[in-house]
């Protein structure tokens, strides 16, 4: 047997596919991937509303979602296949998470230098890809740095592929919807545009703290809390403005 034919055989397995859609214990943790899917979600929501910031209208900002959506399931049906290897890519958590910090302090020295943004744009800078879709690319490259522990949290769950599979994709949905919610949240607040980007700062230190020469995890509760408190401070600093 092939390496490919043993990483994802059990995917095109008919009989697995049957196994897995008519057994309820099997849809019981189903859910439960779906709910750590969504839990381990908010650090990619919030990287992902913020990206989508970059283009000019609404409609643009829910179209590179969508886009990424496919993407994303594309990359973890692949990258569920290479499950366990996972834990040998630590390179790409490190990779993400001077990515991310790049994309804070970028996003900081432009808002303190506006004159020199205005003076390179009046220029015209070197770009690659359209704006559109260097926002799509970075969309991708963030699912591909954030779906590795969501991954090893689900495979730790259940061994089955195709479990893992389904949870995976539910899970990216209800991922993209949360990003959404931020999204409208920022034009309801423009004050979340920040507090997204000091956010993101601290996301990549806390993916960078799960590198195993660190081996630090700051718990999803713990995280979850300073989201909390963070789009409360943001409140409360947008009324005293307003």
């Amino acid at each position: 047997m092939s390496l490919i034919e043993k990483l994802y055989g059990p995917f095109f397995d008919l009989e697995n596919w049957k196994t897995v859609i008519t057994s309820g214990e099997d849809w019981m943790i189903i859910l439960s991937l779906v709910l750590i899917e969504c839990l381990l979600s908010v650090d990619n929501a919030i990287v992902l509303a913020a990206q989508t910031q970059k283009l000019p209208d609404k409609v643009q900002q829910e179209k590179s979602l969508f886009y990424g959506l496919w993407g994303a399931y594309v990359f973890r049906f692949i990258m569920i296949g290479l499950g366990a290897y996972l834990i040998n890519f630590w390179e790409v958590k490190v990779f993400g998470a001077l990515y991310l910090m790049y994309l804070s302090l970028n996003h900081f020295w432009k808002m303190r230098h506006p004159e020199s943004v205005h003076h390179r744009e009046k220029k015209g800078r070197f770009q690659i890809l359209p704006l559109f879709w260097s926002v799509v690319v970075s969309i991708e490259l963030m699912d591909m740095v954030f779906s590795i522990d969501s991954i090893l949290a689900s495979l730790a769950i259940s061994p089955n592929p195709v479990i893992v599979l389904i949870g995976g994709l539910i899970g990216i949905l209800c991922m993209r919807g949360i990003a959404e919610v931020v999204m409208r949240l920022m034009e309801i607040l423009p004050e979340l545009e920040v507090t997204a980007y000091i956010l993101i700062a601290l996301i990549a230190v806390k993916l960078f703290l799960t590198i195993p020469m660190i081996d630090i995890e700051i718990p999803a509760a713990l995280f979850g809390g300073i989201v909390l408190a963070s789009l409360a401070v943001t409140v409360v600093v947008h009324k005293i403005r307003n």
